[in-house]
């Protein structure tokens, strides 16, 4: 059983795909937030009970800058053949030693459900997922969405942006239409399309999320400016210098500074079905 920080969690069969990736990114300088990667075997004891896993865990939280956010990170996951997307459970704003216990099992568990093991006997992988646990910085977003290094639709050789207001689970959630950016690999803006956004996700006064309404004048406002868009394509070219092929990013804006979620492979999952 081990905690050890982000960065250290190179090892795809001991933490899974998504804190090996988010290593990867944070060695390659990349705006990652920083965090924890929980083994396997510790989340599995976790998940069980053991008081010694929970001792661990103890240990290392004073590390911690809460609110933090408590993903997945499965063997197999963000991998090219699998993304998860929408398959195991992300848990916002945790601000506890206790919220983080809870929602560690509570992601075990999401692994375990009768749809995400469906998804592993569809793409055929072994049918007992193994899944380590990513705790990580909780960015207060101004904006946030998602990124394709190439067109997820046909795969041309152009960057497509996704945004909306506040945090991206209402992006990845399907909640709102975002706004829609083309950009040249030469870093022209080749489309801009308005999306409909009148529901941000926001980092709730407790814990967890809450769902409020965006004000009628910036629903179809876009949320991303120029400089902002180039900040992101610049992110998107630092990424395929430490990741090869394809790349979908998770990104999120925050007091004027850009931060990079999640990089994985441009999967079908990615893409919509």
């Amino acid at each position: 059983m081990m905690v050890v920080p982000l960065d250290e969690s190179l090892d795809a069969e001991r933490f899974g795909g998504k804190a090996a990736g988010l290593a990867a990114a944070l060695r390659g300088g990349l705006p990652v937030p920083p965090g924890l990667a929980l083994t396997v075997d510790m989340v599995q004891a976790l998940a069980a009970g053991s008081s010694v896993a929970v001792t661990h865990l103890e240990a290392a939280w004073p590390s911690l800058r809460p609110p933090v956010a408590v993903r997945s990170s499965a063997v197999g996951e963000d991998s090219g053949q699998a993304s998860f997307a929408g398959q195991h459970l992300t848990c916002l704003n945790v601000r506890s030693l206790r919220g983080a216990l809870e929602a560690v099992r509570a992601v075990w568990q999401s692994a375990n459900s009768s749809a995400a093991l469906a998804y592993r006997e569809r793409l055929g992988l072994p049918p007992t997922p193994r899944v380590g646990v990513v705790v990580q910085q909780l960015i207060h977003a101004d904006c946030a969405g998602v990124l394709f290094t190439r067109n997820p639709i046909d795969g041309a050789d152009e960057i497509v942006v996704e945004a909306a207001w506040g945090l991206g689970e209402a992006v990845v959630g399907g909640l709102v239409t975002p706004d829609r950016f083309t950009i040249a690999r030469n870093g022209s803006v080749r489309e801009r399309i308005a999306g409909e956004k009148d529901v941000a996700i926001r980092i709730a006064p407790v814990e967890g999320t809450e769902q409020v309404p965006v004000p009628p004048e910036r629903v179809r406002a876009f949320c991303l400016d120029d400089r902002e868009l180039a900040e992101l394509v610049r992110l998107a070219r630092r990424c395929e210098t430490v990741f090869p092929g394809a790349r979908d990013l998770e990104w999120a804006f925050a007091d004027d500074t850009a931060y990079l979620l999640q990089c994985r492979w441009i999967t079908r999952a990615s893409s919509g079905p």
